[in-house]
């Protein structure tokens, strides 16, 4: 492979490794939030943000971490056949499966920034009592979107050199 592409899996695979690191706390300040949530229902007069901005978080918290989970091979997959192919089938497969994914995400991305550019020309609100602005939540979305799509295309050149015969890592 060329040392553009060799670069370019080193920088994303440190980007997603960083920020799938950072996301994996925001569960603890979700937990946080939740734990608050149930003593001030409790004690005090009950909060009106408290759901809604765990349910951010764990958004933030999914999306955030998904270039990362792919990175370490922790997604979901179901092993009828693949677990009794060899290597180097199992990176052919990977490259050209690989590129479904690659579509729906460049989809949802698409379907993410025109979310994001109506939420901030006309300042969206959730309809709760809340009212948070929505753009912040789907900034979030969209850069965890990109993430991924980085993550997906320095897997594929992975898989490639894999099937190849001529591992990156």
């Amino acid at each position: 492979m060329p040392n553009f592409i060799k670069a370019y899996v080193r920088y994303v695979d440190a980007t997603n490794r960083v920020v799938g690191l950072f996301a994996m706390y925001l569960i603890f300040g979700m937990l946080g939030i939740l734990f608050y949530s149930t003593i001030s229902k409790n004690f005090f007069e009950p909060s009106l943000w408290t759901l809604e901005m765990a349910q951010f978080v764990m958004v933030a918290y999914y999306l955030l971490g998904g270039g990362y989970s792919m990175q370490v091979h922790s997604h979901v997959r179901v092993d009828l056949l693949y677990d009794r192919w060899s290597d180097r089938t199992k990176a052919v497969v990977d490259a050209v499966t690989i590129l479904f994914l690659l579509f729906y995400l460049a989809l949802l991305l698409f379907g993410g920034i025109s979310s994001t550019r109506y939420a901030l020309q006309y300042g969206e609100e959730s309809y709760s009592a809340w009212a948070p602005y929505m753009a912040p939540i789907k900034i979030t979305m969209c850069i965890g979107i990109t993430l991924m799509i980085l993550q997906v295309v320095a897997t594929f050149f992975k898989d490639l050199a894999k099937a190849r015969g001529k591992p990156l890592s």
